[in-house]
């Protein structure tokens, strides 16, 4: 079980910035060094005790690769977390811009079509005059 308390080693709680008002656990990067003593000191509150040789050496390598596969992943998780994040956004705003309420034309002179222009005033024509 993660330990979420005041004093926790592992995670934390974070209010998120949303409108929600949702908390977040997130995640604090595992030393290497940390889950070894921390299993060295439940195996010692449990009467086994962990001394040098291979045996504890080799768990010792196994916590240290643990350790950055639980980092590595968070950051995975993060990351993708921040893409899905925008792409959501991205979504929203193409459903709102297609969604939208289209602007009402405006009643009056101004929206009709512009009047076309009368024909310029014909000559007179001219009368040949026969005498």
């Amino acid at each position: 079980m993660l330990q979420t308390g005041a004093g926790s080693v592992i995670a934390e709680r974070v209010q998120m910035d949303d409108p929600a008002g949702t908390t977040e656990l997130n995640m604090k990067p595992i030393q290497k060094d940390d889950l070894y003593a921390h299993l060295s000191q439940f195996l010692k509150a449990k009467g086994i005790e962990m001394q040098d040789g291979s045996y504890p050496r080799g768990i010792q390598a196994g916590c240290s690769l643990l350790a950055d596969a639980i980092n590595l992943s968070q950051e995975g998780i993060k990351r993708a977390k921040g893409e899905i994040n925008k792409n959501v956004e991205r979504v929203r705003q193409v459903i709102h811009e297609k969604t939208a309420p289209k602007p009402a034309a405006k009643a009056g002179p101004s929206a009709k079509a512009a009047p076309s222009p009368k024909p310029a005033a014909r000559r007179p024509k001219r009368t040949s005059s026969k005498k």
